[in-house]
């Protein structure tokens, strides 16, 4: 001790004192998944849920050597189901969010995980709010934004030849606004809107809806309306020709799963995708050849932008090698997933949306080994005509 006096001590004490405390290391890496099972949206969670699970039985499992434990919550498609779910799950300890689909859900998860500084990964809820005004340093998403899926309804109309055009969208907040901005950019492009409804979700008869659809004048319907309710309304429009008139569209409207739902009547639906199993790059060739194996089944796009958020998420914390939640935002929010299932995705430090190409597809017959109803992808749009500028 020659040579160390107290004022030594002290200011070696008070130096321990100011660094970073390490975050304690659990005995695993455990996610809370809060999405719908039930309700409306039921049949997507199920989808997300597949992919999360092939993201990581693909990575053995683990994650900074500790096994990966999901426990999973419905939210009945109910955003205070949502709060109640995610705050039990919080008391588990759980390392971040995963989740959800509606995007009241998740935007209800956010201002909970901002508050206890728990990450959450959005792979399904579009809502612009999520990555613009209610903007979290602990949230991510890794999948299209509304803005983004109906600029890719916008384009497609602007090149179709299209003079009018009618608008359904469901009565809640994300798809008002989405039709708004289709609404909007139609104007500007001299197409003109026939008319309009928003029915409330889980409308089970949209007869007198399709029927002022019919008599409209339209030679385009966009339908913002997702999971059991796109499903009914393409149902309906098909059992009275509609799609034989007009032509039946919107952002996330199809998908294969969706497509074997309707049955024949969905055959020339068009739609905004956001990921498809035939997209030719390594990684995806890997996702559905292992869920071929785990699921007898083509990936759709809600398994697709799971896994891939997932995986993604999962490789930049691996790289971190810390247990620190904001070690990972840091990371993540200045990460690019060169070979993403989509191809090149870039997350925007400055409101955590990943940016990509995006696809516009049509329902078609498809051919051994395809599913009896497939998705054909008809156009490509870059990712600089689908996002607003990020500041």
């Amino acid at each position: 001790m020659a040579g160390i006096n107290r004022r030594t001590l002290m200011t070696g004490a008070a130096s321990l004192l100011a660094l970073p405390a390490l975050a304690a290391e659990p005995d695993a890496f455990r996610i809370g998944g809060i999405v719908s099972f039930s309700g409306a949206y039921g049949i997507i969670g199920q989808s997300m849920r597949q992919g999360v699970e092939v993201a990581i039985q693909e990575r053995g499992g683990t994650v900074l050597g500790k096994p990966i434990v999901v426990q999973w919550e419905d939210d009945e498609t109910k955003p205070q189901v949502a709060v109640q779910k995610a705050t039990r799950l919080l008391s588990s300890n759980v390392q971040m969010f995963f989740g959800a689909i509606i995007s009241a859900s998740t935007l209800a998860i956010m201002k909970l995980a901002e508050q206890r500084k728990i990450p959450v990964l959005v792979t399904a809820s579009a809502d612009d709010r999520i990555t613009g005004t209610d903007k979290s340093r602990y949230a991510f998403r890794t999948s299209g934004n509304s803005y983004s899926e109906n600029m890719s309804v916008v384009q497609h109309l602007k090149s179709s030849g299209a003079k009018s055009v009618y608008g359904v969208a469901a009565d809640y907040n994300v798809m008002r606004d989405g039709w708004s901005l289709v609404k909007q950019q139609l104007g500007a492009a001299g197409i003109a809107v026939a008319g309009e409804d928003f029915p409330p979700v889980g409308t089970g008869d949209y007869a007198v809806i399709v029927d002022k659809v019919r008599q409209s004048g339209a030679q385009a319907v966009v339908v913002l309306l997702t999971g059991n309710d796109g499903i009914t309304f393409v149902k309906q429009a098909g059992a009275v020709g509609l799609n034989d008139k007009v032509r039946i569209m919107g952002p996330n409207l199809m998908d294969e799963l969706e497509a074997k739902a309707v049955g024949p009547a969905s055959i020339g639906v068009q739609s905004a995708i956001r990921y498809h199993f035939t997209l030719d790059n390594p990684r995806n060739k890997r996702l559905v050849e292992r869920y071929r194996k785990m699921f007898n089944d083509y990936p759709d796009p809600f398994v697709g932008e799971a896994y891939d958020g997932m995986s993604w998420w999962l490789d930049v914390i691996e790289a971190t090698g810390s247990w620190d939640h904001d070690r990972w935002v840091d990371a993540f929010e200045h990460s690019t997933r060169a070979d993403s299932v989509d191809g090149l995705k870039t997350m925007q430090a400055c409101n955590h949306q990943a940016v990509s190409a995006g696809l516009w597809a049509e329902v078609v017959k498809g051919t051994a080994p395809l599913p009896e109803l497939t998705m054909k992808i008809l156009d490509t749009y870059p990712a600089n005509v689908l996002y607003a500028a990020c500041g």
